[in-house]
C-alpha cells in the first residue's frame, strides 16, 4: 500500500526532546491513512526504543526500525528510504518538529508544480535558518534563479521515484556534511524544485543542553575532507565558469570565511583557531579560483583574500575589531492607519557604541578597517579592493512569533543617507538607513493573519557584508511613544496591542490577548472617560477601530452570591485619531441595587476579559453612577474618635510595624 508521504526520522538517544517531534507528527492535518512516520532507531541506549515501540503499537501509521549504532545519520536515513511507501519522502530530525499542516501543504505544492524536491519554510529556535530563500514562494526554483544553495540540510520532501532513478542516498559512517553531498546532488539533477514560503513547515530546535550533533566542535581535518566531497559533486555536474564559482562561493563564505570572523573565531582556544585556519587555507588555495570571491560582499572578500594570502595575524586583528560591531535602530514613528500599523525607523552600524564610518572615495566609499599596510597589499594582490559598496546596503523589518520563532518579512521602503564628519573626521562619513514599513496583522504572516500570541519586532541591517539584527523600540521618539495604542481588527474582531517589553522597552505585538497587558492601557480611565448617559454606559477607549465592533460588557455583582450579567456593547471610531467610543445599554432587569465590577470582551471571545477600572453603582430606583474601586460610597456621618487604651495602642503599633516590614 502506498501513501502520499513517508516521514523518515533518524533517532539516537533524544530523551524527552523527541516528544515534540512525535506530537507534531500526530497532529498533521493530512489523514492518517495518507502518510506514515518511520523512526529508525540507530542503537539508542536510553528509554527511546521502548517509547517508539509503544507509539507504533497505538498508531498503525507510525513504524519503528531498530538497528545497531552506525555512528551518524546517513545510514538511518537510507534505511528509512528503503522502507518508505510514500510518493514523497520527508526527513525530520528527532529533536525538531513540523507545522501542523506541513505535510499536507508541501505534498500539494509539490504535486501542483511537478517538483522532485519541495522545501518548506523553516524557523529556528536558537538555530540559524536560511532567510533570503523564504522571502517569497518559488514554484520552479533552481540554483540559478534562487538561493537554494543556502539550504543544504536534508529537512525537505523528495519524490521517491527521483531518489531511485538517480540512485541518491546519503554517505554513511561517522562523518560530517553527508547532507551537503546528498542535497547538492539533488539540486543539480532535479527536474524542478519548489519552495513554499507562506507557511512555516519545519522548526529547527536547539536543545537546552546544546547536544544537537550540529553544535559539537568539529575536527578540522575530517570536516574539510568531507567538505571537499561536496565540492566534488559540484565539479561533477558543472563546467568551470560562473555557475561553479557561484556554488563554490557558498562553502567558502559559510564554512570558511564566517568561521574566521569576530566573536565566532575568538571564542575558540588559540591553538584550535590556528588549526582551523590551516585547514581552511588549504581548501581555499586548492579549490577556489579568483571568480569565487566575485560577488561576495566587501568584508567577506577582504577576509577571503587574507585566508588565501595566509595572513592569519590580520584575520585575528580584524576579528577583534569586528566583535564590537553592533546594529543600532531607532523607532521614529508608530501609528495605526486603516487597520495597518505604520512604523518609521532608522538603522546603522556602530563600533564600541560609536557610529561606524567609511572613508570618502568614489561613489561607494572605502572600508575603514584595521588592517596593516602589508595586509592591504595582500588583499590587493587577490584582485580585491576595499570598496564599501554602500549603495547595496539595505534594511529589513521582521516580525517573529516568540513561542515558535516563525518569522516573516514586512514590506519596507528606505533611503540611504550619508552624514559627513567634520573637523578631524571630515574625510569620513557614516551611513544611516531611513525606513518606513507597514504591518498588516490580517496578512503579515506570509499573506495569512498573525496567529494569536506575542510577535516581536526586529530590524535587520545589511551594510558592507555585515548583516546584524536588533530589536526595535528601546530607542524611540516621542511621536512613536504617543502613537502606541491597541486596535480592534478583522471579522471576527481581534485585539492587536503594540506594547513596550519590560525591562528593555522593545516593541512587541500582543495578538488576540495572549497577555493581560491590555488592562494597563485602561488603568487611567476615570469618570471623565466613562459616563452614564441615560440607560447607557459610554466609555472612551484608547483603541483604534476601522469598522464598528461588537463587544460585551460583563457586570459582576460585588455583594452576595457571585453572578455576572453580560450586555451587548458597540465600539465605534472616534473623530480623528483619539481612539474609539464604547456604548453599552444597561436596561437589563437583573441589575439589582448594589455595586457591579466591569469587564470588557469582544463578542466572539467572551472568555478573554479585561477589567475596567471603575465600579458601577445601581442605586434605588435604578439610578446609575460610577466611581473608582478604591473610592467609598457616599460619605456617612463619622462619630468622634475615641482615645484607645494604652495596651490596645501598643498592639496596634506592633501590628502596623509587622505589616510595614512585609
Amino acid at each position: 500500500m502506498t501513501v502520499k508521504v513517508s516521514v523518515v526520522v533518524p533517532v539516537y538517544n533524544p530523551g524527552p526532546y523527541i516528544e515534540d517531534c512525535i506530537a507534531s507528527l500526530l497532529r498533521q492535518s493530512l489523514p492518517d491513512d495518507e502518510y506514515e512516520a518511520i523512526f529508525v532507531d540507530d542503537g539508542s541506549t536510553d528509554e527511546t526504543p521502548a517509547r517508539l515501540d509503544e507509539l507504533a503499537a497505538r498508531h498503525p501509521h507510525m513504524r519503528v526500525i531498530h538497528q545497531e549504532n552506525s555512528g551518524w545519520s546517513g545510514k538511518p536515513r537510507n534505511v528509512g528510504i528503503e522502507a518508505a511507501r510514500g510518493e514523497f519522502v520527508m526527513f525530520v530530525d528527532n529533536d525538531d518538529w513540523l507545522g501542523d499542516e506541513a505535510l499536507e501543504r508541501m505534498y500539494a505544492y509539490g504535486v501542483e508544480h511537478e517538483a522532485d524536491v519541495v522545501i518548506g519554510k523553516m524557523a529556528g529556535k536558537g538555530r540559524p535558518v536560511p532567510l533570503e530563500l523564504f522571502r517569497v514562494n518559488r514554484p520552479r526554483a533552481d540554483v540559478m534563479n534562487a538561493p537554494l544553495i543556502d539550504s543544504l540540510t536534508p529537512h525537505k520532501m523528495f519524490r521517491r521515484s527521483f531518489l531511485d532513478e538517480r540512485g541518491l542516498r546519503f554517505p554513511e559512517g561517522r562523518r560530517r556534511l553527508e547532507d551537503h553531498v546528498f542535497v547538492t546532488e539533488a539540486y543539480l539533477t532535479a527536474g524542478s524544485v519548489a519552495v513554499l514560503s507562506d507557511y512555516v513547515c519545519y522548526y529547527h530546535v536547539k536543545r537546552e543542553d546544546a547536544s544537537n550533533a550540529g553544535f559539537q566542535r568539529i575536527d578540522p581535518v575530517g570536516y574539510f575532507r568531507n567538505l571537499r566531497e561536496a565540492l566534488d559533486v559540484v565539479e561533477k555536474y558543472t563546467e568551470p565558469g560562473p555557475l561553479r564559482d557561484r556554488l563554490y562561493r557558498r562553502w567558502f563564505r559559510n564554512e570558511m570565511i564566517e568561521r574566521m570572523r569576530g566573536g565566532r573565531l575568538l571564542a575558540w582556544p588559540e591553538e584550535y583557531r590556528h588549526e582551523m585556519f590551516r585547514e581552511i587555507h588549504k581548501v581555499a588555495v586548492e579549490r577556489f579560483g579568483p571568480g569565487v570571491m566575485t560577488g561576495m560582499l566587501p568584508t567577506q572578500q577582504v577576509v577571503g583574500a587574507l585566508i588565501k594570502a595566509d595572513r592569519y595575524p590580520d584575520i585575528e586583528a580584524l576579528a577583534r575589531w569586528e566583535k564590537d560591531i553592533r546594529p543600532h535602530a531607532e523607532l521614529t514613528g508608530l501609528e495605526w492607519e486603516g487597520g495597518m500599523l505604520r512604523l518609521g525607523f532608522t538603522g546603522e552600524m556602530r563600533v564600541r557604541s560609536q557610529p561606524m564610518t567609511f572613508l570618502h572615495k568614489g561613489e561607494d566609499g572605502l572600508l575603514d578597517i584595521p588592517i596593516e599596510a602589508a595586509g592591504r597589499d595582500a588583499v590587493a594582490l587577490q584582485d580585491t579592493d576595499m570598496s564599501a559598496r554602500t549603495g547595496k546596503s539595505k534594511i529589513d523589518l521582521v516580525v517573529r512569533e516568540r513561542s515558535t520563532a516563525a518569522e516573516f518579512y514586512q514590506p519596507v521602503e528606505f533611503t540611504r543617507q550619508r552624514m559627513d564628519g567634520d573637523g578631524p573626521e571630515k574625510d569620513r562619513f557614516r551611513l544611516v538607513l531611513r525606513a518606513t514599513s507597514t504591518i498588516d496583522p490580517q496578512s503579515a504572516a506570509g499573506g495569512a493573519p498573525l496567529a494569536r500570541g506575542i510577535w516581536d519586532v526586529f530590524v535587520r541591517v545589511h551594510i558592507c557584508g555585515w548583516t546584524k539584527e536588533t530589536r526595535l523600540g528601546a530607542v524611540r521618539s516621542e511621536a512613536a511613544r504617543a502613537g502606541r495604542r491597541a486596535a480592534f481588527l478583522g471579522a471576527p474582531a481581534r485585539l492587536v496591542l503594540p506594547y513596550w517589553t519590560e525591562p528593555h522597552g522593545n516593541l512587541s505585538l500582543d495578538v488576540g490577548q495572549a497577555t493581560s497587558r491590555f488592562g494597563y492601557d485602561l488603568v487611567d480611565l476615570g469618570p471623565r472617560e466613562m459616563r452614564v448617559d441615560g440607560a447607557d454606559l459610554v466609555t472612551r477607549l484608547p483603541v483604534q477601530v476601522t469598522d464598528e465592533i461588537e463587544a460585551l460588557l460583563h457586570l459582576s455583582e460585588n455583594a452576595g452570591a457571585e453572578r455576572t450579567v453580560s450586555v451587548r456593547a458597540v465600539v465605534t471610531g472616534a473623530e480623528g485619531r483619539s481612539g474609539s467610543v464604547l456604548r453599552a445599554g444597561l436596561t437589563d432587569p437583573e441589575l439589582t441595587a448594589g455595586d457591579w465590577r466591569l469587564e470588557l470582551s469582544l463578542r466572539d471571545e467572551p472568555e478573554r476579559r479585561t477589567r475596567l477600572p471603575l465600579v458601577l453603582t445601581v442605586g434605588p430606583g435604578g439610578a446609575l453612577s460610577l466611581r473608582r474601586p478604591h473610592e467609598g460610597a457616599a460619605q456617612q456621618p463619622v462619630p468622634p474618635p475615641r482615645t484607645p487604651r494604652p495596651g490596645l495602642l501598643r498592639r496596634a503599633m506592633r501590628k502596623a510595624q509587622r505589616l510595614t516590614a512585609r
